[in-house]
């Protein structure tokens, strides 16, 4: 992955997926990989701060130079996010990059025996966390800066699993929050569902990829979902054909009418 075209000076937030539900490398491969990329700042919101701190830890011995911002925050309370927003705000003249990336995705059952509680909790975490954090992102930002927001999200939105309905609709909601994004901001979802360790695959391609989605080189990819494993360099080929024909994104197709 070349990361030759990328600005020396980016501010990236890398938020951490929950612990335990995600492999825990995964927002370790993002965020090295945005440090490597030459990224100033990483600024790491989670649950946990011994593992922000272990990860933080972690990052200083990739990139040395790369400054690391610890924040302890459940994306899915809104008082919380203002506050840390608040804080940012403060501390920070911009932030460039905001990956959205902390997923919930517990109680895989069929409808007829899941809690109800449990099953609208992915989407407390999935589908609210995501808005509150993009929400706040753009306010800390304004309206005159151009900013770019990456979902993780999951080939599970594209398919009808019975015991994943609550994971499926939630990480569903999630890409389609892209469609309301404002004329100054990219947001662009990707799917690392298809990597675990037994696949030749590696999660630092996570987050080579997420750093690809940040660049000029991917803007045409806005607003499209995409797998981490596949070929950037035909992704860039095929370039016209998925913009003119509305490829990679989530539509309703066919003939209706007069339309």
């Amino acid at each position: 992955m070349d990361f030759s075209d990328l600005p020396t000076d980016y501010f990236a937030k890398a938020e951490q997926f929950t612990r335990g539900l995600y492999y825990d490398v995964y927002p370790s491969g993002i965020a090295s990989s945005f440090a490597k990329a030459g990224a100033s700042v990483l600024i790491l919101p989670g649950r946990t701060k011994q593992d922000l701190e272990a990860a933080a830890a972690e990052l200083q011995v990739v990139a040395p130079r790369v400054e690391t911002d610890v924040r302890v925050v459940d994306i899915s309370n809104e008082i919380q996010v203002k506050d840390i927003f608040v804080e940012l705000r403060e501390a920070y003249p911009r932030i460039d990059i905001l990956v959205n990336n902390a997923g919930a995705g517990g109680s895989p059952l069929p409808i007829v025996e899941i809690d109800a509680e449990r099953w609208w909790h992915n989407f407390e975490v999935n589908v609210k966390g995501t808005f509150l954090m993009t929400q706040h992102f753009l306010q800390l930002n304004g309206k005159d800066r151009e900013v770019t927001i990456i979902n993780v999200a999951s080939a599970a939105a594209l398919n009808s699993l019975p015991c994943l309905s609550s994971y499926s609709l939630s990480k569903l909601c999630q890409i389609r929050l892209q469609d309301f994004r404002t004329p100054w901001n990219r947001q662009d979802p990707h799917d690392p569902s298809c990597l675990r360790t037994f696949f030749k695959n590696t999660f630092e391609l996570v987050g080579g990829v997420t750093v690809w989605l940040a660049s000029e080189q991917a803007t045409f990819m806005n607003g499209r979902y995409m797998s981490v494993n596949w070929s950037v360099d035909e992704l860039v080929e095929r370039k016209d054909e998925t913009v003119s024909n509305g490829l990679l994104s989530i539509r309703l197709q066919g003939k209706f009418g007069h339309f």
